[in-house]
């Protein structure tokens, strides 16, 4: 069952200056979905619109066209405290999204408090269940953030987003500031709690060693657009697009099992002023003319996949869809 969707959802920043009004296209027409209980990855470098888009299907930001969509009613009507309450964000840096003055158990109680939980007594032994569920230890919680690890902040980050019962989380990057040991630690809670708790997770990321242990479907990005969506373990396997193919063979811990493919090459465009066309097409080896001048859809190429490509989409017609 679809419980969060995006229908042709773009995004646009405009700025001023010397030489007049430029135009910046952060998200360019994206479908997406997730389900309930599913762990959606949304996968590219800095700079490809990951986060704004994140920022749209929390309802943070609102879309310039096209519709968020939670349970099949657009975010833009609802109430923005259930709004609020159900869509929950797990940032990169849990450092900045806590507040320093404030205890860990304060900060995991807030969502409790303006939700009027139960007596005192109930929301103190809700704190103590919220952060035994994440694993952190309970004699800590009188501590404050700059007197914990980096694991410890982001294990408080995500009890102090669980406490408001979400059906989805959408954690930018929740890892990548940490070092390898404990990412390996929090992304097995967050499976965890995704399990035990049938939630929803849009995890964006630029590593797909990440994608690749918790994921169920990811969904590639290139300057804005999706370039390639589908179940993880075909994507991995057997890319379709050359940027999801160069992001592999640029990924240390990955291997391509049936395909070659030389790292990324180049720098990302400027997202003010992308190529015509494709806007892979500067830094894609197998680039043809077409590509130049023809913005190429997504379309299947096989084990329920889907790439804008011109070269490699057309090469096999699956009638499987993604779900």
């Amino acid at each position: 069952m679809t419980l969060l969707q995006a229908r042709g959802v773009r995004r646009q920043f405009t700025r001023g200056g010397l030489l007049g009004r430029t135009h910046l296209r952060a998200v360019d027409g994206v479908d997406l979905e997730v389900g309930q209980g599913e762990v959606l990855a949304l996968v590219g470098e800095s700079g490809c619109g990951k986060t704004t888009l994140g920022r749209l299907l929390l309802g943070i930001d609102r879309p310039d066209e096209g519709a968020i969509e939670l349970d099949g009613q657009r975010l833009a009507g609802l109430d923005r405290k259930m709004v609020r309450r159900r869509l929950q964000p797990i940032f990169q840096d849990p450092y900045a999204s806590l507040d320093p003055r404030w205890t860990v158990a304060r900060t995991v109680r807030e969502a409790l408090d303006a939700q009027r939980v139960g007596s005192r007594a109930d929301r103190r032994a809700r704190v103590d269940e919220l952060l035994a569920a994440v694993g952190f230890e309970r004699r800590l919680a009188t501590s404050l953030p700059h007197e914990l690890s980096g694991g410890q902040r982001q294990r408080v980050a995500i009890a102090a987003a669980l406490a408001a019962e979400p059906d989805v989380l959408v954690a930018d990057e929740p890892v990548s500031a940490l070092d390898l040991l404990v990412q390996a630690q929090i992304l097995n809670l967050l499976a965890q709690l995704r399990k035990e708790r049938n939630l929803a997770i849009v995890l964006i990321t630029h590593d797909l060693t990440v994608v690749e242990h918790i994921a169920d479907r990811v969904a590639v990005m290139y300057l804005g657009r999706i370039v390639e969506y589908g179940p993880v373990a075909a994507v991995t396997r057997a890319p379709a697009h050359p940027y999801t193919r160069a992001l592999l063979a640029s990924a240390p811990r990955l291997r391509l099992e049936r395909n070659s493919a030389t790292p990324l090459r180049g720098e990302l465009p400027s997202p003010l002023d992308p190529p015509p066309g494709c806007h892979f097409n500067p830094r894609c080896p197998l680039v043809v003319e077409r590509c130049l001048r023809e913005s190429p859809v997504l379309a299947p190429t096989g084990d329920g996949q889907r790439a804008a490509c011109h070269v490699t989409a057309p090469i096999v017609h699956d009638s499987k869809e993604p779900r």
